[in-house]
């Protein structure tokens, strides 16, 4: 599951969500797009699981206020599949305290249910790159409320060039933006973000970056 280049095939992407015009919606504003190629619908977390398990999709586009199945709940279960798809979770309030525990669960970002097309299909593109699609100043208020965590036994094991990494990507810059800003290669920066990942013990850089709000390591650097 990569991203595509003009000559490979399309991305897939499935899209979730309990309101049928929505659904629709998503899928005439993807449709003009030929990277983009919509392969499924689902109406509740329950459906994408057993969709994604059938149709093998790139990226997932998540409602998260569903019945019966949330798109918490899914997302935590897709991350359990073996080579699980990137998730985006589609949202009608930014702030929305649902986003910040998808992200939690897995979710490689979230997205405006409003937003243009041209942004939606961008964030598919750079999650299915393994980016992260974030709004540092949005996230930055999800976190406001929440307390910090005391525990910093997980953070305490990176380096000072890994904790400056992970304090960029909290402000939402991408592998390429962090490598100029460090002055350093892009392989570089790769590396660090891999080193993170792994001493944080997260499945992707969206999760690391909400474990640095929740330890306070972003909070301090943004205060």
């Amino acid at each position: 599951m990569n991203a595509s280049t003009a000559t490979d095939p399309p991305l897939t992407v499935l899209v979730v969500d309990d309101d049928e015009l929505t659904r629709t919606g998503l899928r005439t504003l993807l449709s003009s797009k030929p990277d983009l190629d919509v392969v499924g619908e689902a109406s509740d977390g329950a459906e994408a699981v057993a969709a994604v398990t059938r149709l093998r999709p790139d990226v997932v586009l998540m409602d998260v206020r569903m019945p019966r199945v949330d798109g918490i709940t899914a997302t935590r279960r897709l991350q359990a599949l073996p080579d699980p798809p990137k998730v985006v979770v589609v949202t009608t309030f930014e702030n929305d305290e649902y986003v910040w525990d998808a992200m939690r669960a897995g979710a490689s970002g979230f997205i405006r249910k409003r937003a243009p097309a041209q942004q939606i299909a961008h964030a598919i593109r750079l999650v299915a790159s393994g980016d992260s699609v974030l709004f540092p100043d949005a996230v930055r208020r999800m976190a406001a409320d929440r307390p910090v965590r005391q525990d910093l036994s997980l953070t305490a094991a990176l380096t000072g060039r890994e904790t400056e990494t992970l304090r960029l990507m909290a402000r939402g810059l991408s592998n390429q933006e962090i490598a100029t800003r460090l002055v350093v290669s892009l392989e570089t920066v790769k590396t660090h973000v891999g080193n993170v990942l792994v001493k944080l013990r997260v499945r992707n850089r969206t999760q690391a970056v909400v474990l640095a709000f929740e330890t306070g390591i972003a909070k301090a650097q943004s205060s």
